[in-house]
């Protein structure tokens, strides 16, 4: 991948820089002086959902057994008692959801927001790996979807990394790119079917296209996982600035949008005040806890803050009355 555009700091990210985050990313604190509950703490969250246990076998009933483990189904079929065996889970699965749509190629002052999520995707992917448990992700655009599978390993974050690189480079002003809102609903629909139970999954987007449908599968997510939501925004696009246009670029290309323009201001205005009020209310009905990341600000140093303030999980949703006046 070649070109001056994917050169320029903050429109697009490099594989180097991900894979950098291995150690970079470590500022974001997993200490005990965190609540318990913070995103990405794997085994350490003991208010997160259990481990719960995974089931191994059905064996002969021994002397000393506990009774309560007997499968009465079995024992009454092969008329000699028979108990379940379960052992506890050794890991715990982590599903990233990373969006790289066009709608995440804004950016007013740091980074686009799809840096922002790919950067934020990758502290993640290495400090789940980081605690030892397995660490997977559906990546997804306008156009195509790509999921890997949830490993313990560094093969599978670099995978991970990759995937998001190659998608973040396809981005770009007069590309032929066509929005696709009902990607995000595609890439919940794959978290379903992945994480069946007992997983962390972690949104990273800016819910471009959110609905009914996505409060839905959002909500059976959180039926039988822990979910949490990044939600990536630029503040331009909800305090656009008073000149009368502004220049949008990709590194290489550039055009002029006519922000002074009422119909223009209010209809982009409108638009993102819509969405981002919209996935309040259903994030706080269901008790999904909703973290703003901005791509005007440093990554690392906004998980550090958010990371230490993440509501339970059952909260009373104070937490996204403060997050929602933070984006306007």
């Amino acid at each position: 991948m070649t070109g001056v555009n994917q050169k320029v700091p903050g429109v697009y990210v490099d594989l180097d820089e991900l894979i950098a985050f291995e150690h970079g990313g470590r500022r974001v604190s997993f200490l005990p002086r965190q609540p318990v509950h913070s995103l990405l703490s794997g085994r350490l969250a003991s208010r997160m959902r259990g481990r719960g246990l995974s089931f191994e076998e059905i064996r002969r009933y021994r002397a000393g057994d506990d009774v309560r483990a007997i499968d009465w189904k079995v024992t009454a079929r092969l008329r000699k008692p028979y108990l379940r065996v379960f052992s506890e889970e050794r890991d715990r699965q982590t599903v990233l959801l990373v969006d790289q749509r066009m709608s995440m190629f804004f950016g007013s002052r740091l980074a686009m927001k799809s840096v922002a999520a790919a950067q934020a995707a990758a502290i993640g992917a290495w400090r789940v790996l980081g605690v030892g448990d397995r660490v997977g992700a559906i990546v997804f655009d306008d156009r195509d979807l790509v999921e890997i599978r949830a490993r313990r390993s560094r093969a599978t974050v670099l995978q991970i990394l990759s995937t998001i690189v190659m998608q973040n480079h396809e981005l770009g002003v007069g590309r032929g790119l066509v929005s696709a809102p009902p990607m995000l609903n595609s890439a919940l629909g794959h978290a379903q079917r992945r994480a069946l139970h007992d997983a962390a999954v972690i949104i990273i987007s800016d819910f471009d296209g959110a609905d009914e449908t996505t409060r839905k599968m959002v909500g059976a997510l959180t039926r039988h996982n822990d979910v949490v939501a990044l939600l990536v925004h630029d503040p331009l696009q909800s305090d656009l600035p008073p000149s009368a246009s502004m220049t949008v670029t990709d590194g290489e290309l550039q055009i002029r949008l006519d922000v002074g323009r009422d119909s223009v201001r209010r209809n982009i205005l409108q638009a993102t005040k819509e969405r981002l009020h919209g996935v309040f209310a259903w994030t706080r009905e269901i008790g999904v806890p909703v973290l703003p990341l901005s791509a005007a600000e440093d990554v690392v140093e906004q998980l550090r803050r958010l990371l230490g303030t993440l509501p339970a999980r059952h909260g009373h949703g104070g937490g996204h009355s403060q997050t929602e006046a933070t984006l306007g």
